[in-house]
């Protein structure tokens, strides 16, 4: 953990180094543009160089995920200056590294020949996470550039939907032969040399490359040299295929603690190789998706994208949000002679709203999470449903009866607390009805059910708990 800590407050320094670089850049070149010397243009050329020179300099001491880093966390203008000082052969891994947003700006600022060059410095699965987001024309011809096996791969890959095993595999695989001893396996593993990141195991297959097992390092290293690689290996691998669901391999790492697994074609060919920090970037790109989408964002949104665009990426839920608050409004337009009569309503009742919505939004997020798991399906619906809406029944007499005895206090009316007791209590297993059944409906219809739950389980709670709040006390109070 302290390491961790350490390491973090590094990569805060070297932010703050980088803005610090980038604002004496500028205030410099500002002294000296406004100072009336001989040579002016000469010696401005000289500062510049020399003040960028210092900024290039702790660039190329930082990890390309480290430039990443630092690049999101600028505003665009200052963003590309700091990528136009990025080493030329740097460009590729950084891309990899930044997201999605912010690598469609720095792309935007390449020419087809500097985004060419970046994209022939990556192995095959590098270039299909970068290949979405290229030009059509550096696509092809990029295409064109490689060799035919290399091509192929890359068409392979891209064929795949994004949250596919397809599309994250590695092509980077050691292969050996169940026909040949430890000892032999060991000798070309040396002669190989450099091994391929996070190798934990060889695949053993035969001669057309069909998968008949795995034989672990570890295995390697604690057998008899003498035995041969058929009575070592394990032959009852995690093995994923290309069109498996990225989302299924990741629970599959997590359960089983994988580094590695193979990835086969329908024949049971070996074609390629999952690997766990693949999957580890999958988990974390899904998981930022969805915080995002609980509230109504787009992923695609940069921190620092331009008004026009950030307003083009919220308006579909503010939108949403908009005519559910007017149903809102309209639903206590309709008790306005009551809420004349007892001013008290008009207080109380944004309590009663508000607490449906938070509990509604605890129950969305225990489902979106269960869905996400593949932990709620339709055998275990009724007793979810049935366990939410006990824990809103009881919080609901719990927190209602606070509130019912501090609304007695404050107007000294026992009917008024009792309502709000009531329509807490309603509102509650309300929330917990939509917030099961908001999710579900929408993972039946084929929508992501992180996408805009908080926005409707609050509108839900908004209008369903005034007209509780506001029915009951006609009812009662009048």
């Amino acid at each position: 953990m302290a390491e961790i800590q350490e390491s973090k407050e590094s990569l805060q320094e070297s932010l703050q180094q980088v803005i610090a670089l980038l604002h004496k850049h500028k205030l410099v070149e500002g002294l000296v543009h406004r100072q009336d010397m001989p040579n002016q243009p000469l010696v401005e050329t000289i500062v510049h160089r020399q003040n960028l020179a210092e900024l290039q300099k702790k660039l190329d001491e930082l990890h390309p995920a480290d430039v990443a880093y630092i690049l999101e966390a600028l505003p665009l203008e200052e963003r590309l200056e700091v990528w136009d000082l990025v080493k030329a052969e740097r460009d590729g891994d950084i891309l990899l590294e930044v997201s999605d947003a912010v690598r469609q700006t720095l792309i935007a600022d390449m020419d087809s020949e500097e985004l060419l060059a970046a994209a022939e410095q990556l192995d095959t699965d590098e270039l299909a996470d970068l290949a979405h987001d290229l030009p059509k024309d550096v696509l092809q011809d990029l295409l064109e550039s490689l060799d035919a096996g290399n091509r192929e791969r890359l068409q392979s890959a891209l064929s795949y939907p994004e949250d596919a095993v397809g599309a994250l595999m590695d092509f980077d695989i050691v292969t050996i032969r169940e026909d040949i001893s430890l000892e032999v396996a060991l000798r070309y593993l040396r002669r190989i040399g450099n091994l391929p990141d996070h190798t934990d195991k060889l695949f053993v297959v035969d001669r057309h490359d069909v998968l008949h097992g795995v034989l672990p390092l570890k295995r390697i290293v604690v057998s008899d040299p003498e035995l041969g690689v058929d009575e070592v290996m394990a032959d009852d691998a995690v093995v994923f295929h290309p069109e498996d669901k990225a989302t299924d391999a990741a629970k599959a790492f997590e359960r089983y603690d994988l580094v590695t697994a193979p990835v086969v074609d329908e024949n049971n060919k070996l074609i390629g190789r999952l690997t766990v920090d693949t999957v580890m970037d999958f988990i974390r790109e899904e998981a930022e998706s969805d915080m995002l989408s609980l509230a109504g964002l787009s992923e695609d949104e940069d921190m620092f994208s331009s008004v026009w665009k950030a307003v083009q990426n919220r308006w579909t839920w503010l939108a949403v949000n908009l005519v559910t608050a007017f149903v809102a409004s309209r639903v206590i337009g309709a008790f306005e002679g009551s809420i004349e009569k007892i001013v008290a309503l008009a207080a109380l009742m944004p309590i009663v709203a508000g607490i449906g919505g938070n509990s509604g939004n605890q129950t969305i997020t225990m489902i979106v999470r269960g869905l996400a798991l593949g932990q709620v399906a339709s055998h275990n619906m009724k007793t979810l449903l049935k366990k939410e809406m006990g824990i809103a029944l009881l919080n609901g007499l719990i927190w209602g009866s606070v509130l019912g005895v501090v609304a007695y206090l404050l107007y000294d009316n026992v009917a008024l607390g009792v309502v709000m007791t009531a329509a807490m209590t309603m509102n509650l297993m309300l929330a917990a009805v939509m917030g099961v059944l908001i999710p579900l409906m929408m993972t039946k219809f084929g929508k992501d059910p992180a996408v805009g739950s908080s926005v409707l389980i609050t509108a839900m709670t908004d209008s369903g708990g005034f007209f509780i709040f506001l029915g009951l006390a006609s009812i009662v109070l009048l």
